[in-house]
């Protein structure tokens, strides 16, 4: 395992181009979410020996169940499956994203306070049914009892500490809404090869970049 000088403290995970990944292997676009989860757990357990201490994961978003109703239910499985998977390993839980609607997966409720497993050796956030607006809005509701100085305090994410380091895969080169707040000074990192065909190399690939990036955050 290489050494670093530096490791981000907290690395946010977009895991695009399941669909994608789905068609170029003649299979149906919703296959492809199931191929999705055994990447994420080999990324997890990479992350457990390097001591990173958090890791956010891009579940779905509000926006993503307004595709055909069956790619809808296969994203909700693969949610479901990956966190209740997650229960047998060591970590914090916390799930993040809007229960108020039919589309957040019940399964999950017990997960939107954090939760810790095992030894809990790292914090796991899922975001499922997320939406930046959504999560913005609750800053509205709270804000007549906190001054701007708090507004992070006042989001739904607020549990979800500040991002240094983005990793996307698929190509695309965007954030599509993935937490602004905690976003807002991260490092972004591209990998053109879709999720399911994660490497762990991608990963190392990433933390080599990174070690290049300054961290002045603006000043």
């Amino acid at each position: 395992m290489e050494q670093y000088k530096r490791l981000p403290r907290h690395i946010g995970i977009i895991p695009d181009g399941n669909r994608r990944w789905a068609q170029s292997k003649g299979l149906n676009k919703e296959d492809g979410y199931r191929y999705g989860i055994e990447p994420g757990f080999e990324l997890y357990r990479e992350c457990i020996k390097l001591g990173i201490e958090e890791m956010t994961f891009y579940g779905f978003t509000q926006d993503n169940t307004k595709r055909p109703a069956v790619q809808t239910k296969a994203f909700q499985k693969a949610c479901v499956d990956s966190v209740m998977q997650l229960t047998g390993q060591d970590a914090n839980l916390l799930v993040v994203g809007n229960t108020g609607s039919p589309l957040f997966p019940r399964e999950l409720l017990p997960f939107t306070k954090r939760v810790t497993i095992g030894k809990g050796l790292t914090n796991i956030n899922f975001l499922v049914n997320y939406g930046w607006d959504w999560d913005l809005s609750h800053f509205r509701k709270a804000s007549q009892n906190m001054g701007k100085d708090n507004f992070m305090a006042g989001i739904a994410s607020s549990d979800i500490s500040r991002i240094d380091l983005i990793i996307r895969w698929g190509g695309r080169r965007r954030l599509s809404g993935f937490l602004p707040v905690q976003s807002i000074y991260a490092d972004f990192y591209i990998i053109d090869d879709m999720w399911p065909e994660f490497k762990i190399q991608h990963l190392y690939d990433a933390l080599d970049w990174y070690q290049t990036q300054d961290i002045t955050r603006g000043g």
